[in-house]
Formats: C-alpha cells, structure tokens, sequence
C-alpha cells in the first residue's frame, strides 16, 4: 500500500514537472518571437487604434498579439485565413484589454472565420444568414465564429463606430465573471453599478426615440448595449466624447483608466 502511495506521489511529481517546463518553453518562445514585418505593415494600413499607440505601446501591443495567437487557434470554414485575418482577429482581441495589461482569453480556445454571414445554425449557405458574429454555447461553448467579410470590413471603415470581432471580444470580456449580462466585474467596479445601469437605461430610452446615433441593436439588451457602445468606443472614440460625453467617461474609466 505504501509502495502504491509512493508511485503515486512520484507520478504526480513527474507531471507536475512535465507541465511546469513545458509552460515555461512556451513562455521562452513567445518572448523571443519576432513580429513578422508584413503584419506590421497591416497593422499600420487597417488598424487605427494601432496607429494611434506610441513605439512602446506599438511593441507591447505586438507582444500581446502573438501571446494571444499561441492559445488560440484560428480556423477557416469554406474559406482561407489569411495573414491579415489573422492580424485582425488579434488586434481586435487586444484592443479593448491592452490598458488592462491582459493578453488572454480563458473563456475562448477557437475562433472559426467563415466566408460570409451564416445562419443561427452555423450554415454558410442557404437562407436565414444573417449573422456576422457570434460567441459560442453549449457544445459550441470556448469557440467564436466570424465572418471575414465583416471581420475585415469592420476595421477598414474605421471611423463607422462598428466592429463585429471587437463586439464579438467584448462579449467574451463581460463572460470573465461567469454571467455575460453587460456588467463585468473586471471593467465595472460595484460603486459604479448603479450609475452604469442608470446610464444604460437613459441611452436605451434616446435610441428608442430615433435621438441617438448609436446603433439601435445596442437598445436589444444591457449585454448588446455594452457591446455595441465598446465597437463606438474603440473605432471612433472623438465622435463619442463628442455627442455622448458622460457614456464616454465611463468607458475610459473601465477600459483604459480602471
């Protein structure tokens, strides 16, 4: 029975070692891989948020893509990825989490680029396509699905306030606390609750009167509502501090100032 417990104890301190040095590999790689110049160069022509950084935020953004793109794998559905897909499917990863100095997503494992919309059951042909983005459940759960088509067009029409893979990311954010609800523990504070929620309702109420620009699919639910306004945020954050000052400073203070 001893000798058992001991094989045991070995066995797991073997393990143990095993997992404990090949994470530390796998740390070592990612530090010493170099960003490869043609998707800097994408970087530079389609991501905005990227230009806008300093060289030492450029380098740690760079950093943080590559730490992302060694967890999770990117598959195409009746489609080819690309480089710039990928480049893309990164930045938008790491843009609404790089002030928070985070570069993983533990509820996400996959994310599957299909051609153009699908369906609700994930068809790419047929009727009933019209989803750009999603998260997935059930036995699709740790998977995001987007289209290249909407991937790519989001960050070329910079300034539109849309982002289907920002939106589809920042879902995924609000998940970290277990409940996707539009109120995520690591971007909200529990002071700041309250007047989130208030200010949710007050900007539902001015898109369901036609006085906002903000796209009406954020006036779906308090979930789509953080979304929507993250996409705003993040693809043409002067226009905002503009016309919504207030939902402005609440955003800055979870994305970037918490």
């Amino acid at each position: 029975m001893v000798g058992v417990v001991i094989a045991v104890l070995v066995l797991g301190f073997i393990g143990w070692q095993f997992i404990f040095f090949a994470r530390k590999k796998k740390a070592q790689k990612m530090s010493n891989k170099p960003f490869p110049t043609e998707w800097r160069d994408i970087l530079d022509d389609e991501i905005s948020f990227y230009t806008r950084l300093t060289a030492e935020e450029k380098t740690r953004f760079e950093r943080s893509m590559l730490e992302f793109l060694d967890d999770i794998k990117i598959t195409g559905v009746s489609t080819q990825v690309e480089d710039i897909d990928r480049v893309m499917v990164a930045a938008a990863a790491i843009i609404p989490v790089f002030r928070l100095g985070v570069s993983k997503y533990p509820n996400l494992t996959e994310v599957l680029i299909y051609p153009n919309a699908f369906s609700r059951d994930h068809q790419v042909e047929g009727h009933g396509r019209n989803i750009a983005g999603m998260v997935g459940t059930g036995y699709m759960n740790g998977t995001m699905i987007l289209s290249k088509q909407s991937l790519r067009g989001g960050f070329r029409s910079a300034r539109d306030g849309q982002n289907t893979a920002i939106h589809e990311f920042v879902h995924l954010i609000d998940g970290w606390d277990g409940a996707i609800d539009g109120i995520p523990d690591v971007l909200i504070d529990q002071p700041a609750v309250t007047p989130w929620m208030i200010l949710v309702q007050d900007k539902t109420k001015e898109i369901f009167k036609k006085r906002s620009d903000i796209d009406p699919y954020g006036a779906t639910s308090q979930t789509e509502f953080l979304a929507v306004v993250s996409e705003y945020f993040f693809e043409n954050p002067e226009r905002m501090k503009k016309k919504h000052p207030e939902l402005y400073k609440a955003l800055e203070e979870a994305f970037i100032k918490h």
